[in-house]
């Protein structure tokens, strides 16, 4: 079927559906995503965790307690797919490595990043968090999250990148405070814009 005349719910569902890399994920497939033709606001991360694939809510745990007060919007707004989209890069739990999560499978977005975003024309901002989201978005080396995140300003209004929210990156926070100074007001007034 044409994906541009096939309603976006339809693809959407498919997407649910997807098994494309089951035999590498060690709790099988479960692709998290949130989004809507209507969407103004689209957050990319690397991959859901393994609470969210439990629960099947996209960022439903300490990261997306700080993403939510980053953008200043409770979890109402948050999870209204009216007004917000969240595609990961990966949409299923990769698994745990020596050091966190497993990086997102190679597989997801080349079968459906370009499908879904084609479709989602009214985005006016993406939040690209983490370095395999702002490779795919900005076009950036992966591992240069740092500099990307310095940089903001270069990608603004339409894009800005932004570290992880995770708990293992307080240190992160606590060595680049100019993060919190300048770069959250801005994301939180441009949110309030667009909600």
């Amino acid at each position: 079927m044409n994906t541009i005349t096939e309603p976006f719910p339809e693809l959407l569902a498919r997407v649910r559906r997807c098994t494309i890399c089951q035999q590498h994920l060690p709790e099988g497939p479960r692709p998290v995503v949130q989004a809507s033709v209507s969407a103004r606001i689209l957050v990319v991360g690397q991959a859901p965790g393994r609470k969210v694939h439990q629960t099947g809510l996209p960022f439903n745990d300490p990261s997306g307690d700080r993403l939510r007060q980053w953008m200043g919007i409770d979890r109402e707004v948050f999870y209204d797919e009216q007004r917000l989209a969240i595609l990961p890069m990966g949409f299923c739990y990769p698994g745990t490595g020596s050091s966190g999560d497993l990086p997102p499978r190679p597989e997801c977005a080349p079968a459906w990043r370009d499908l879904l975003m084609e479709r989602l024309t009214e985005v006016r901002l993406t939040l690209a968090i983490g370095a395999w989201a702002q490779a795919w978005h900005l076009g950036t080396p992966r591992g240069s999250v740092t500099e990307s995140v310095r940089r903001w300003r270069e990608y603004w209004p339409a894009i800005v990148p932004l570290p992880h929210p995770s708990p293992r990156n307080n240190r992160w926070l606590a060595q680049n405070p100019w993060f919190e100074e300048e770069v959250l007001p801005a994301l939180q007034e441009r949110v309030a814009q667009l909600l």
